[in-house]
């Protein structure tokens, strides 16, 4: 696991959870958790860097294959729960992980597919959180012809997209980059509030995670810009292995 001794720093008090159940059936290649990263396993990556990041914890949530993820990866520094019902969907995996923190902490979500998250992004959440709100990575990338961010979040997601349109300094609508318009769309991670983690996960279901949360409260969401780190892509197609070079 990557170097944790300069974790930490002024911010939220925030358990990670790291949702790292997935088979990987699209790609093939077996779960998710296990694709080499900068020569180890990339739970072991990603835990180390929220933990870099000033999580006070983090807790890995496993399930497909999880003694070949327990084996191959060094977690020792973090809590690694498996989820029996990961095929349920992403929901699961969740509702574990927030059950498994600490109560009184509040949680912060992350993808093991993400491999573009940066102890900096997990600073900049926990710095800008805000009492009794929900605190979300973005990501600002040209629109594909479908009017979504290739690789982020859309309406299908467990987070849901922001439809809000900018351009790359900021300013809203479409203009510079030869015309080409820019969107800041809501990614991963996600902090969730201590006191909003039991309203969001009553709504938890299937594989929508905070999804349904989200859509229902937009007015209690803070979006960070986080573009000058990560594109913010999981890996969900073999042209997105890429992301691991």
């Amino acid at each position: 696991m990557e170097n944790s001794e300069e974790s930490g720093g002024p911010g939220a008090r925030a358990t990670g959870v790291l949702l790292a159940a997935g088979a990987g059936t699209r790609l093939g290649l077996g779960p998710k958790a296990l694709l080499p990263y900068r020569g180890r396993p990339l739970v072991e990556v990603l835990a180390g860097k929220l933990l870099k990041g000033g999580c006070r914890e983090v807790v890995v949530v496993a399930g497909a294959g999880a003694s070949a993820v327990q084996a191959a990866a060094a977690l020792a520094c973090c809590r690694v729960v498996v989820n029996p019902e990961w095929q349920s969907g992403m929901g699961s995996s969740f509702l574990l992980g927030n059950n498994t923190a600490d109560p009184e902490d509040h949680l912060l979500i992350a993808l093991v597919d993400q491999p573009g998250l940066t102890p900096e992004i997990v600073r900049r959440l926990l710095a800008a959180h805000r009492p009794g709100r929900i605190t979300a990575a973005a990501y600002r990338g040209p629109e594909s012809d479908g009017g979504q961010l290739g690789g982020l979040p859309d309406a299908g997601s467990p987070l849901g997209g922001s439809p809000d349109t900018h351009s790359p300094d900021g300013s809203a609508g479409h203009g510079g980059n030869g015309g080409q318009s820019w969107e800041l769309r809501r990614g991963h991670p996600l902090l969730i509030d201590g006191s909003l983690r039991a309203s969001v996960a009553a709504t938890v279901t299937g594989d929508a995670g905070a999804r349904i949360f989200l859509r229902t409260h937009p007015e209690l969401v803070d979006e960070v810009d986080c573009s000058d780190q990560s594109s913010g892509e999981d890996i969900d197609t073999p042209d997105q292995l890429r992301l691991l070079r």
